[in-house]
């Protein structure tokens, strides 16, 4: 198979990779390095400035979070009261207004970094030249509201959709589906996935039986984690699977392009909704094999590709919006 180079390419690369390393240095130093300004700075002479006004916002966002513990509480009060986001002026001259809060806006803020006087950068925080608008304490108690309501709304949708698995587990003594069932003792439910080869011809024929859903979930979704959490680990999974692309019309997928779609996600999991945690275990999920000595996930390259694609969509799209900020 010929090995095609382009040098134009390979040099544009190679100027990415300076400017990447260029923007990581500077966030080392806390630097701030563009974009929008969060609510309670602006931008004077390419330096984070408190702004008063709005950072006594800011202030009053962490606060009465703590005292309402709801974000959705939260956002009628503000909206009520007239409070709006962010409005500033790009470089360019051009004037963005503040919109009313929605969920979005306000976990943002919420886990925004920067009002502890820090800079982040992939997933890292360095000490910023900005001042900070809120202090650790107030930061801590709100983040454990914030994992507390995380739990709370995984508790209650697996309480109504208590399946996430369905459908992707197998048993392979008995090269059978396993399928998820629940019973009631004393009040409190308890579910399994259930091998059909052992319900169908009785438990003494099958090793494997049945599983406590809650076990097989939590280590499924573990792995998810981790996953994400080193998402080279997916990127050298599909390198394996490259083969079956020189076949099929199907495009190839770059490490690089899978670890910037996929980064991102680990470091906001908690706060996704339940069902959006298991639409991407079951894209990047093929299939799971349940055998006596342990369980094995395979995951599943044509969804890791379409969500890497749909992903990096969003990530373009943001960076796109960004630098016409600026």
């Amino acid at each position: 198979m010929p090995i095609r180079i382009s040098f134009a390419q390979f040099e544009r690369e190679l100027t990415s990779e300076r400017i990447r390393d260029k923007i990581a240095a500077s966030r080392a130093k806390g630097i701030w390095m563009g974009g929008s300004p969060p609510l309670g700075y602006d931008v004077r002479d390419r330096k984070l400035v408190v702004n008063p006004a709005e950072a006594d916002l800011v202030r009053l966002i962490f606060r009465r979070f703590l005292d309402l513990g709801s974000a959705l509480l939260l956002i009628r009060e503000l909206n009520a009261q007239g409070h709006r986001t962010k409005s500033w002026t790009t470089r360019a001259g051009t004037f963005r207004e503040g919109r009313p809060f929605d969920k979005g806006t306000l976990y943002k803020i919420l886990r925004n970094r920067t009002y502890l006087g820090e800079a982040v950068h992939k997933g890292k925080s360095y000490p910023g030249e900005h001042e900070p608008v809120v202090d650790p304490a107030t930061w801590d108690r709100v983040h454990e509201v914030l994992a507390s309501n995380a739990k709370r709304r995984g508790n209650e949708a697996r309480a109504r959709a208590p399946a996430p698995l369905r459908g992707m587990m197998r048993c392979t003594h008995c090269s059978s589906a396993m399928t998820p069932t629940h019973t009631r003792r004393r009040g409190r439910l308890y579910r399994y996935y259930v091998c059909l080869g052992a319900s169908r011809r009785g438990h003494d024929t099958c090793q494997v039986r049945s599983l406590a859903a809650s076990e097989v979930e939590g280590l499924v979704l573990g792995q998810v984690r981790r996953l994400l959490a080193s998402p080279e680990v997916i990127a050298r999974t599909l390198a394996q699977v490259r083969r079956e692309d020189d076949a099929t019309d199907d495009p190839i997928v770059e490490e690089r392009e899978v670890i910037e779609a996929l980064g991102p996600l680990e470091p906001v999991w908690d706060e996704l909704y339940p069902a959006e945690q298991v639409r991407i275990m079951r894209r990047l999920i093929e299939r799971i094999d349940v055998a006596p000595d342990g369980i094995s996930v395979t995951l599943h390259a044509a969804g890791i590709r379409s969500l890497v694609a749909e992903l990096a969509s969003e990530n373009a799209a943001d960076r796109a919006m960004l630098e016409a900020a600026e």
